[in-house]
């Protein structure tokens, strides 16, 4: 089986590297081969990007599809990673990229004739609801409207729904797994959500009383690691349709407040926490946008059953341990040195 990964060197195109990698040291049969897409490429010499060849490639490009289409040519199957959280106060350029870009992904796989397409979705594209019980695959993904994120994940949502009904012949899958966390992603988390601004140096050596925290933060989180091993299933069985991916338990404040040694939390007004987060995010001292306070009150939470029982797939991490590694890793500035985007001392990917 050859793969193209667009996208591969970030958070999750790492970690499924790391799983191809298995895979290839355990005699795939058959073989596998592995086409790597990036903006900047990495060490291909450091483990796990020695796993593919590499093509340097800008999907928000005028000629990425053209240039994607010679990447993918050969390949059974291309999984499309590539988004950007950044520069959220130019929403037309992450536009370019998260939705422009999945377009040229999805066109340059059409005209390359790959058979399988798996494109990473999130929690953040299904339409807000209350969290007093959980959604399924069915649940209406056009998105949170306050959120720029939110809305480009519907919009590509769209554009695979009007893939895969042109394209019959192709089956398309889609990922919306919840929250991402390993510990080598924490310096690029710093980046992408807090800014160079605020101290977070230590942060998971951090002991508080008391943590003021909302109410309506109740979320889910997985492993990199056991959201790769879901990618590669979808792979491996050549699975189509969406696969709601998350760890358990569910976190909320009770979670949240025992990482840091608090044995009680203060509940903070919602709108209280989007406005500090609104002003300080206008006067560029926070990176992430408000947007990203609606989404953690709004998302909903997301039933596994499908992943589960047509994949197989089960988390071998809790999310209080995928929470707790991100926030070591954001403490102590961890990174991986041979991939752009994941580099301890990297700018914006």
């Amino acid at each position: 089986m050859r793969i193209a990964i667009v996208g591969a060197t970030g958070n999750m195109g790492t970690a499924l590297l790391h799983r191809i990698r298995t895979a290839q040291r355990d005699g795939y049969p058959g073989g596998l081969e592995v086409v790597g897409v990036a903006r900047r490429l990495p060490d291909s010499s450091a483990e796990p990007y020695d796993a593919a060849d590499w093509h340097a490639v800008d999907v928000s490009a005028g000629d990425a599809a053209d240039r994607l289409a010679e990447a993918f040519a050969g390949c059974d199957a291309v999984v499309h990673l590539a988004w950007v959280v950044q520069p959220s106060h130019d929403e037309d350029a992450m536009r370019r990229i998260n939705v422009d870009g999945t377009a040229a992904v999805l066109e340059a796989a059409a005209r390359a004739g790959v058979g399988h397409v798996v494109c990473a979705s999130s929690v953040g594209a299904y339409r807000a609801r209350p969290k007093d019980r959980r959604v399924d695959e069915s649940w209406p993904a056009d998105g949170i409207p306050s959120s720029s994120y939110s809305r480009f994940k519907g919009e590509q949502e769209s554009l695979l729904d009007r893939f895969a009904a042109q394209h019959p012949e192709v089956k398309v899958a889609r990922l919306r797994p919840s929250l991402i966390f390993q510990a080598r992603a924490g310096s690029e988390v710093r980046r992408f959500f807090v800014g160079p601004w605020l101290p977070v140096g230590g942060v998971h050596r951090l002991r508080l009383p008391l943590l003021p925290y909302p109410k309506a933060f109740v979320f889910q989180a997985a492993h990199a690691q056991d959201v790769a091993e879901a990618y590669w299933r979808v792979l491996d069985r050549g699975a189509v349709g969406a696969f709601n991916v998350a760890g358990e338990p569910v976190l909320g404040p009770d979670a949240v407040a025992s990482l840091f040694g608090a044995r009680r939390w203060l509940p903070l007004p919602t709108g209280l926490v989007r406005g500090a987060v609104a002003a300080a995010w206008r006067l560029r001292l926070l990176a992430a946008d408000p947007g990203w306070v609606d989404m953690a009150a709004g998302a909903p939470l997301m039933d596994t059953t499908r992943a589960r029982e047509e994949l197989g797939w089960a988390p071998r991490k809790s999310s209080l341990e995928a929470l707790r590694d991100v926030v070591t890793g954001l403490g102590e500035g961890r990174g991986v040195e041979a991939s752009p985007p994941l580099h301890p001392d990297g700018d914006e990917a």
